[in-house]
C-alpha cells in the first residue's frame, strides 16, 4: 500500500534522524524551581546534533514551556517515537519526578532499538510502556499531572499494514483511559495537524489529520475543558485537505496546539 509506505518511510527518516549515537554524559537532575527555566534543558550535553536540529523545527523550547511541565511533575508522553520530548520531560521533572514514555507494539518495526539506544544508563527516571491507545494499564489513577500526545490522535482511525483495524486503540476507550491516569486539575497537551472543519474522524486515516470539533467533542465527553491553545505551528496557507507526507506540505502543515484540563 502506498499509504503504508510513506508513513513507514517518513517515520524511518525520523528514526534516523534523531537518533544517531550519544555521548557519555548522562542529564543532569535539576533542582526544582518557582519558574522553571526551560532554556537549561537545551544545552549540548551529549545529545546528539540531530536532536538540536529538531528541536529548532519543531519550536520545542516553545512547545515545552506551552506544556507547562514542572520539577516533579509525573509526565505520560504518548506516542513518542525515539523519545526526543521524553528526554526533555525528563531533565525538567528531574529526580524527583517520572516519565512514561509510550508506543503501540506496531511501531516496534520501524523504530527498531531507537528507545533503548537513547535510555540506555541515560533516562533513569523514565519508564517505556509498549501499549495500544486506549490501555496504559501499568498506570495508576489519576496517576499523571500532564499527558502530552503530539501530532497523534489521528492515529486512532489509522489501521498499520498488516494490522486489524483498531489496533492501535478504540478512540472512545482512548480518551477515557487518558481521563483516568490524569490528576484532578492536570492537563493534556495536544497537537495534530488540522483537517478542515466538518471532516469525518475517518479522515486520520487517510491523509493523518483530524479536524479540531472532533477533538473537542472528545474531550467535553470525558470530561476535559480547553483552557489555553497556541497558533504557534499554525499554517492559514494550507487547506487541511492534502495528506501530511506529501512534500509540497509536509512539516509545513497547519497544526493546532491545545491545552485541556481535567476538571
Amino acid at each position: 500500500m502506498k499509504h503504508a509506505f510513506l508513513i513507514m518511510t517518513a517515520a524511518a527518516l525520523l528514526v534516523t534522524a534523531c537518533t544517531p549515537e550519544y555521548g557519555d554524559t548522562p542529564p543532569v537532575a535539576l533542582m526544582a524551581e518557582e519558574s522553571f527555566d526551560y532554556d537549561s534543558v537545551f544545552v549540548r550535553d551529549g545529545r546528539p546534533e540531530s536532536d538540536f536540529e529538531q528541536y529548532e523545527l519543531r519550536h520545542s523550547r516553545e512547545i515545552l514551556a506551552f506544556t507547562g511541565v514542572q520539577p516533579g511533575m509525573t509526565v505520560l508522553d504518548m506516542e513518542a517515537g525515539d523519545g526526543i520530548y521524553t528526554e526533555l520531560f525528563s531533565l525538567v521533572v528531574g529526580g524527583e519526578g517520572k516519565v512514561y514514555l509510550q508506543n503501540p507494539p506496531e511501531f516496534e518495526v520501524f523504530l527498531g532499538d531507537a528507545v533503548e539506544r537513547r535510555m540506555d544508563g541515560r533516562l533513569r527516571n523514565v519508564t517505556h510502556i509498549q501499549t495500544s491507545f486506549d490501555d496504559f494499564e501499568p498506570i495508576g489513577d489519576q496517576e499523571v499531572d500532564l499527558v502530552t500526545w503530539f501530532l497523534g490522535p489521528h492515529e486512532l482511525w489509522y489501521t498499520p499494514e498488516g494490522s486489524e483495524p483498531g489496533a492501535l486503540g478504540d478512540p472512545e476507550v482512548c480518551f477515557s483511559e487518558i481521563s483516568r491516569v490524569l490528576a484532578q486539575g492536570g492537563h493534556f497537551v495536544v497537537i495534530d495537524h488540522r483537517a478542515p472543519e466538518g471532516a469525518p474522524p475517518t479522515t486520520g486515516g487517510d491523509t493523518h489529520r483530524l479536524a479540531q470539533d472532533v477533538l473537542m467533542e472528545m474531550m467535553e465527553d470525558v470530561g476535559l475543558k480547553l483552557v489555553e491553545e497556541s497558533d504557534l505551528l499554525s499554517n492559514p496557507d494550507d487547506d487541511g485537505t492534502v495528506n501530511v507526507f506529501d512534500p509540497s506540505i509536509r512539516r509545513q502543515t497547519d497544526r493546532y496546539v491545545l491545552k485541556f484540563e481535567k476538571l
